[in-house]
């Protein structure tokens, strides 16, 4: 059988264009020669709906897309991802399906079993698990069709109580086919690869993975569809943070295929293994590695270029302080919108040193965006002279130190008002992570760049971006971090260095360490729980912060749920 996986960026909600999307994926797939196309999970409305689900009017507009399409099948099946009704009175309203159609109708419907319901998922909250299992018969062949979680099940500690493979294994398929929306972490790739062999090792069969790629606000889909052999050898690897068509014969891969990268892969993985040890001495080494920065690089323009797109906003604009935050940020978006469409302002105050000014100039230069100098000590006096009956008798504090930050938001959410630009925010997660940020000054914006990179990983990524030539100055990576808000001011007066810093608090937020193990692993026992008290009284601004793009297994956002009134290390 010829299958043609369509790797596709849809747009959540937007039928018509996800629609018309696949009709011309379908096309192209017929022209090739290709009997079955398949697409990713959900693929009629977007991944992830969320309470859009709750919309009689939302299903009704999936279930008139899928007729549309349907009419494009004669001749070809099609494989589709779609919300569905239950047919059942009991349980929820919904399954997430994945149909079959054939000649101008649905053939077949898999409903997905395993519903994830942990970090940035949530679907238990919309959908009914399937309750029964069965091929689908299509041109001679039986067709495992699974959808995302339903092949994760695997290994010692099963986070489900059914496996949906060993039942549909029970009717003797001939191949079996994935369908998927799996987000974007830099451990994931090689977990997904792991999985696949995994579930051809067990069941002797060959698999089709076709998964989502694109951003949708927080979550970035990566791409990476795969097809695996019957003696789970990786036989095809599409493209990462790219729309891509691949047509493969599964005549082909039954049988002993070779894949003259098959070595390499799993020296990867071991690697992948290796790296992600909890060992603190070699967590800096795994969030900055090379490898897993550059991916980092191509998912954050990703996520930056398709919530523009989607958005309908066409320009950005940032700070730039002369720091490594804003340079990294300002770099990505220039990537991701062009260089005219990213407009950096610069806003020293009395506090700020002259090179910082010269340092983001230089960088603007360097990227060719537009960039505009706005002082803030006028608005900052003023402030203060409008402030001095309540404040007078009292010593220069965090107050003032914040009123700065505050008024340079105030400046940039004013030009962004003014001329319809998106403010990007510049903040890491070492600074979210500890509460070093100011709420509605420095942790304004509309999307956060950074949020889900640490201070260590920032500078790798700087590095990263300037393997080519000079992007970023080297006066901006090498000078020590500061925000200065008063005379002399460094990161390190509030925070212990990023390097013992980020490695503690990727214990606790990536890894769910305890203090005491935090502890035990060789960190000084004041310094933990100063930190974690940190992480968890800063969980109120946090709660008020914008969307994050997530690259890592735990970004703060909607995958990380931690009370704001609370008592627990704070």
């Amino acid at each position: 059988m010829k299958i043609f996986i369509a790797q596709q960026n849809y747009h959540i909600g937007n039928f018509n264009l996800n629609r018309d999307k696949m009709i011309l994926a379908v096309e192209e797939g017929r022209k090739r020669g290709a009997e079955l196309v398949v697409f990713s999970e959900l693929s009629v409305c977007g991944y992830p709906p969320r309470d859009f689900l709750e919309f009689d009017d939302f299903i009704q507009q999936a279930e008139n897309t899928i007729h549309e399409i349907a009419a494009h099948s004669h001749g070809i099946g099609i494989v589709v991802g779609c919300p569905t009704r239950n047919p059942q009175k009991e349980g929820k309203d919904l399954l997430n399906s994945a149909l079959l159609l054939y000649n101008g109708a649905v053939q077949g419907v898999a409903n997905k079993s395993l519903l994830p319901n942990y970090d940035v998922f949530d679907e238990y909250r919309y959908f009914e698990p399937a309750s029964s299992w069965n091929c689908i018969d299509f041109l001679g062949k039986r067709l495992a069709i699974t959808i995302c979680e339903d092949i994760w099940n695997l290994g010692d500690n099963p986070l489900y109580r059914i496996c949906p493979m060993d039942e549909l294994m029970k009717q003797s398929p001939d191949i079996m086919i994935n369908i998927s929306a799996s987000p974007f972490d830099y451990d994931h790739d090689e977990d997904r690869k792991e999985v696949m062999r995994l579930n051809v090792k067990k069941y002797g069969l060959p698999m089709v993975y076709c998964n989502a790629v694109g951003a949708q606000t927080e979550l970035v889909f990566d791409g990476g569809s795969l097809v695996c052999a019957d003696n789970a050898v990786i036989a095809h690897e599409m493209k990462y943070f790219e729309e891509d068509h691949l047509l493969v014969d599964m005549e082909n891969l039954v049988g002993g295929v070779s894949n003259p990268n098959h070595a390499e892969q799993h020296i990867m993985t071991s690697d992948m293994r290796v790296a992600k040890t909890e060992d603190p001495d070699t967590i800096v080494a795994y969030l900055t590695k090379e490898n897993n920065m550059s991916q980092v690089k191509s998912a954050l323009v990703l996520g930056i270029r398709d919530y523009f797109t989607k958005m309908g906003f066409t320009k950005a604009i940032l700070g730039s302080s002369g720091g490594i935050d804003s340079a990294v940020v300002l770099a990505l978006a220039v990537e991701a919108l062009g260089k005219d469409n990213v407009t950096a302002v610069l806003m020293p105050s009395g506090f700020s040193s002259s090179h910082s000014v010269d340092d983001a100039v230089a960088l603007s230069k360097n990227l060719g965006n537009p960039y505009h100098v706005v002082p803030i000590q006028p608005v900052y006096e003023a402030l203060l002279s409008t402030l001095d009956p309540l404040f007078a008798g009292t010593a220069f504090g965090l107050a003032e130190e914040n009123m700065q930050s505050r008024s340079r938001g105030n400046i940039l959410m004013a030009i962004a008002n003014k001329f319809g630009h998106v403010l990007l925010n510049t903040s890491n997660k070492s600074e979210l992570a500890t509460g070093y940020g100011t709420l509605y000054g420095d942790m304004a914006g509309g999307l956060s760049v950074l949020g889900d990179l640490y201070k260590t990983q920032v500078y790798a990524l700087a590095h990263l971006l300037n393997k080519g030539g000079e992007m970023i100055p080297g006066n901006i990576i090498t000078k020590a971090p500061s925000a200065e808000l008063r005379p002399n001011q460094k990161d390190s007066d509030s925070l212990p260095d990023y390097d013992l810093l980020d490695r503690m608090l990727y214990l606790y937020i990536e890894r769910r360490k305890d203090p005491a193990d935090i502890i035990a692993s060789g960190f000084d026992e004041q310094l933990v729980q100063r930190v974690l008290k940190l992480v968890n009284a800063s969980e109120y601004k946090r709660n008020q912060f914008c969307p994050i793009i997530r690259v890592s297994t735990k970004a703060f956002g909607v995958g990380r749920r931690f009370p704001i009134v609370a008592k627990y290390l704070s």
